[in-house]
């Protein structure tokens, strides 16, 4: 299908969020400078962002319609097979857009290479106009993302491009039954992570970080950044916190799953378990007692556009 719109997604900047917060920008100024806090540095990151945004704009205006979305309305607005998306902003940011997306090409720009480490945005905003060209006549290079999945007994499911985590909504413990493999046990623990590919630079990372020498799976490499490895079409979970007692076991504490293995979890908890995705807890999946989810590699993926 002939590619007719660009979709801009973008989020509001932290400047943004804090005038929103304190009504003005002086007033929000009065309480960062009155803690201690640097607000250049908000305001030098709103005008970097703005700067790029900007100049996505004029580029995309020379070559195709389009139109700016906010990050709030991806999860109900209606992407279509003529489009293609462009994201402008973090890492996470395409996340979020990523599994709301289906098969349309995305386009990552990092607004500010100074302040982001961009491991999903290779391009900026003066380079990534012939990627766009390319996606219009459809001879553009991609990276395939597999993303997870949890697939309720109710058929309720959920997607994510990053990380699920599945435990209690509050601090306290949470309680369920694993299956993993041909083994079973009953747990007590801060809740699951389960992370792609690409998702594991983020927070598996910090979890391995926390644990560094947590078994065979860890890249050891000291001096960097310490993380999973991985292939594009696995995931892997990790137990935050395992607590052996009388009725609970520690002995499933990590592994990969692939297209053909799968994460079975039963919840124990009578109220306020939750399975949420790339860390945006107000997209959740409740899983309270009586609910077992299936954790695996989802069908859909994630097109990510390359130079």
């Amino acid at each position: 299908m002939k590619i007719e719109y660009a979709i801009v997604i973008k989020n509001k900047t932290r400047l943004e969020t804090l005038i929103e917060r304190f009504n003005t920008k002086e007033q929000a100024r009065f309480y960062i400078e009155r803690s201690g806090g640097d607000f250049k540095d908000y305001e030098t990151e709103h005008e970097n962002f703005y700067g790029s945004l900007s100049l996505v704009q004029r580029t995309l205006s020379k070559t195709i319609k389009n139109k700016i979305v906010d990050r709030h309305f991806v999860p109900s607005y209606l992407f279509s097979s003529n489009q293609v998306i462009v994201v402008v902003g973090q890492d996470g940011l395409v996340a979020n857009v990523a599994k709301y997306a289906g098969n349309i090409p995305i386009v990552a720009i990092n607004p500010d290479k100074e302040r982001y480490d961009g491991v999903l945005l290779p391009f900026n905003a003066a380079n990534f106009s012939p990627a766009v060209e390319a996606v219009i006549e459809n001879k553009f290079k991609a990276k395939v993302v597999s993303m997870a999945e949890a697939a309720l007994n109710d058929g309720q499911r959920l997607l994510a491009f990053n990380d699920l985590f599945i435990g209690a909504a509050s601090h306290v413990s949470a309680r369920y039954k694993i299956k993993y493999k041909n083994e079973s046990e009953e747990h007590s623990s801060s809740g699951i992570i389960v992370s792609t590919w690409a998702g594991s630079t983020g927070w598996l990372s910090s979890i391995i970080n926390m644990t560094y020498g947590m078994f065979e799976f860890i890249e050891r490499s000291p001096g960097k950044k310490r993380t999973a490895r991985l292939t594009e079409d696995q995931l892997m979970f990790a137990v935050r916190e395992p607590f052996a007692s009388k009725k609970t076991q520690t002995g499933i504490q990590a592994g990969l799953l692939s297209p053909n293995t799968q994460l079975i979890i039963e919840s124990l908890m009578p109220a306020n378990g939750v399975i949420f995705s790339d860390g945006i807890e107000a997209d959740f999946l409740k899983f309270n007692s009586g609910s077992i989810a299936t954790i695996g590699t989802a069908k859909e993926k994630a097109t990510l556009v390359m130079p």
